[in-house]
């Protein structure tokens, strides 16, 4: 009997019961469909994250003080001991473009106009590289030592007139403090900027570090001393418990917080002069060796306790991508049940089938049929059953992958070599399942099955 003759015959029979090889199949469908849609998903996520990191961003090293031992991501554990005076000295050194600090803001309100709206987070102050031009959909990015704030459209949007480039906001830190600002630049994402914030949308005001976390920071007592500084305008005593009545003492201490000096910082972004891995690579040493140096105020902190941590955004994402091929394989792992439990529905029906056709083999032996053509037929049609809920469970999950990446705003990435898979799966598990009953159904003697009724 020639294959194509097989593959007819074992056709007839599929659709002789449908029903029964519809239920037959689903397993094998259910299956790879998992596998496909959540592969797509999983796939579509990683290239919307790391499609994030634009080339500018790089370039650019972050990092934070922390215990070594602390488990997390970036920030977990994070200690305010860089001060202004350190990141000058590390803007000046040879392999290093730019560095400057971060810092949330700890914040109550935000007010535009006569209307105001919570926002407990989501105020950072950071240098104005931090916000890239290529961000930005309007405006421009603010500038250091002014009153000057770059909101994303979530920020912008949460009041019943949309704030725009111009419009005057008031932040409410906590402590009940106020401190105003241009808006000078509206970005073209509700997404994080960089690793530090996460890449949630939500609303969020960009500020430079100088005056508003100067001020901030002495206020709570984060500097040598504390003063509300530049644009406050009201001491708040200092940090170390001395008499702020000290007319000198006063005077040093809103002299520092003037120019930053005091300040500490609970994060740095160093910026290489490319994103070319050897000067990454050159600014992260150079930043690492200088703040564990004795030069710098940070290494008074630094020790067995506290140690820096530099990562570029893509070895932060990793963290992530880890995470995300983890959950993959944990999804892979039960679809491979499913098609375990596929492949068994398959040879259970492919025994009642041999059973059933008890008689018609026994007919095909008597008219010539050699044992090799029974097998044939019977592991045909175990193929087929396989290939075909390889194709709709294929056609499931490529549906299912698009529908979820559609659903979250995420760029489609269809993992081909999955496609593939699971056809070469449907087929092999069609084989498998199908060898014992075609074994069994070809051993069949033509005798004993003749007089089977």
């Amino acid at each position: 009997m020639n294959p194509l003759e097989s593959l007819r015959l074992s056709w007839r029979s599929i659709r002789g019961h449908k029903l029964r090889s519809a239920l037959t199949t689903l397993g094998i469908v259910i299956g790879i469909a998992a596998v496909i849609a959540f592969v797509t998903l999983g796939a579509s996520l990683q290239a919307g994250i790391v499609g994030d990191i634009s080339p500018d961003d790089q370039r650019n090293v972050y990092g934070w003080a922390a215990d070594p031992d602390t488990e997390g991501g970036p920030l977990a554990g994070a200690q305010p001991v860089v001060s202004g005076d350190d990141l000058e000295a590390i803007e000046g050194l040879e392999a290093v473009d730019a560095a400057y600090g971060y810092a949330p803001i700890q914040s109550q309100a935000v007010s535009s106009g006569d209307e105001q709206v919570a926002q407990g987070d989501g105020v950072i102050a950071t240098g104005p590289s931090y916000v890239r031009e290529d961000t930005l959909r309007e405006g421009r990015q603010f500038e250091p030592g002014e009153r000057e704030a770059v909101l994303n459209p979530a920020a912008a949007g949460q009041f019943e007139e949309n704030v725009s480039v111009g419009d005057e906001i008031t932040i409410t830190v906590l402590g009940g403090q106020q401190a105003t600002a241009e808006v000078v630049g509206i970005t073209d994402s509700n997404e994080g900027l960089s690793p530090f914030e996460g890449f949630e949308a939500s609303p969020r005001i960009y500020v430079p570090t100088d005056p508003y976390y100067v001020e901030q920071a002495g206020a709570a007592g984060l500097g040598d001393e504390g003063s509300l500084g530049a644009g406050g305008s009201e001491a708040v005593g200092d940090g170390n418990g001395e008499d702020a009545a000290e007319a000198d003492d006063a005077d040093q201490a809103a002299q520092a917080q003037a120019d930053g000096s005091d300040a500490r910082f609970i994060a740095v972004v160093v910026e290489a002069h490319s994103a070319d891995e050897d000067d990454v690579d050159a600014a992260r040493g150079a930043a690492v060796d200088y703040l564990e140096s004795d030069d710098s105020d940070a290494s008074e902190f630094l020790g067995d306790e506290l140690a820096m941590t530099f990562q570029t955004s893509a070895e932060l994402l990793q963290q992530l991508e880890d995470v995300l091929d983890l959950l993959q394989n944990f999804i892979v792992g039960i679809a491979a049940i499913s098609l375990l439990v596929g492949s068994i529905g398959i040879a259970n029906i492919m025994l009642v089938s041999v059973t059933e056709r008890t008689r018609e083999i026994g007919i095909m032996k008597a008219v010539g049929a050699q044992n090799r053509d029974v097998l044939g037929l019977f592991l045909a049609e175990a193929v087929i059953l396989g290939v075909v809920g390889a194709i709709l469970g294929t056609a499931l999950g490529l549906a299912a992958g698009y529908l979820g990446a559609w659903y979250i705003d995420l760029p489609l990435v269809y993992p081909l070599e999955y496609v593939a898979l699971a056809i070469a799966v449907g087929v092999l598990v069609g084989i498998l399942s199908g060898l014992y009953p075609a074994w069994r159904a070809a051993r069949t003697d033509p005798i004993d099955a003749l007089r089977y009724e």
